[in-house]
């Protein structure tokens, strides 16, 4: 074990894009654990939009992260050494943690991952510690999906989307993906089953999108806002539902982002517009893992993890969530298990 710890420390708030002063990498000393505490190496750390929800001063679901205060995020690693009695070394965990080679961790943060069966650990903790029961609750809970329902999913190519759309198609829907390159396009189509899909950059979203569903949308899962959901709520069925997971169209701006022109739609035709955090759902969890993993060892559900490797290299591929370059969920690795 190296006798240097690496954490990242939020600097200062960002405008607009993210610059690289927002974030710096120090070195200080291994922190070390105090009863019922436990320390562990950071293995895989993940890598989401909300990441830049955290670094803003304002309220969200949980508090902002405090200036000068370790970057946080959603981890896996090893304990290494325990003076927790529940709590033993080797033992893989996972939960909210922070961007650092190493950290104290407690049963109120991360909890043991357990035996994840014919599914890698990496697949496991990249599937199932946020974007698989976002996906899979967002939809079902929310979206409600019955057979022959059309169904579009925005940022159709991302962890959460890939996901939604698979769930869709078991679900006996029809199913059209929005994203942003016609590689993109291609794979959601070709490799995950969906029925059509669109580059919103270089269509004519409206008439591409009334095309592609022509008895209108009944359900649209939202992750973007802006003027996709503009687009979308034109499209929307009677008594149609929008699961809101994300806005990451608005999270870069710096400016207050205009309402949806077509906002009249949730009255007129009795939408269901319900955002969501997957905390929401933290009690039934081992419900939707349950599901997800039945499904990806048989082969009904594909994922596709991109892999990061170096800590040091966080701050630079968290960008990619904001430009588009990355596909499926992005994970940074530092060591594997």
């Amino acid at each position: 074990m190296s006798e240097i710890n690496r954490v990242w420390r939020l600097r200062k708030r960002p405008a607009g894009d993210l610059g690289d002063d927002v974030l710096s990498l120090d070195e200080e000393p291994i922190p070390q654990p105090s009863d019922g505490e436990f320390l562990f190496r950071l293995n895989y750390l993940s890598l989401d939009p909300t990441n830049r929800v955290w670094m803003r001063d304002e309220a969200s679901y949980l508090p902002p992260v405090e200036l000068n205060a370790p970057m946080r995020g959603v981890v896996c690693g090893t304990i290494l050494k325990s003076l927790h009695p529940d709590y033993t070394e080797g033992t893989v965990v996972t939960g909210l943690g922070i961007w650092a080679d190493y950290q104290i961790g407690t049963p109120d943060s991360v909890r043991p991952m357990g035996d994840t069966g014919p599914i890698s650990v990496v697949d496991a903790f990249s599937t199932f510690a946020v974007v698989g029961p976002t996906a899979y609750f967002g939809l079902l809970d929310i979206g409600q999906p019955k057979a022959g329902d059309t169904v579009v999913v925005s940022a159709a190519a991302g962890a959460v989307g890939s996901i939604v759309g698979q769930i869709a198609k078991l679900k006996g829907c029809k199913v059209v993906g929005l994203t942003g390159s016609d590689g993109k396009c291609d794979w959601i189509r070709n490799d995950l089953g969906f029925d059509a899909a669109i580059n919103y950059r270089t269509a004519d979203l409206p008439e591409t999108l009334a095309a592609a569903c022509p008895n209108g949308i009944d359900v649209y899962f939202d992750s973007v806002g802006g003027e996709i959901l503009d687009v979308c709520l034109g499209l929307m069925n009677f008594k149609g539902r929008v699961p809101t997971c994300g806005l990451i169209s608005q999270y870069n701006a710096t400016e207050p982002v205009p309402g949806p022109t077509n906002y009249p739609k949730i009255l007129m035709q009795r939408l269901r517009v319900e955002g969501f955090i997957v905390l929401d759902y933290a009690e039934r969890y081992p419900e939707a893992i349950a599901a997800l993993g039945q499904w990806m060892v048989a082969g009904k559900i594909k994922v596709r993890t991109e892999i990061v490797d170096g800590l040091e290299e966080a701050l630079h591929a968290l960008k990619k969530l904001f430009t588009g370059d990355n596909v499926g969920k992005l994970i940074l690795r530092v060591k594997d298990i």
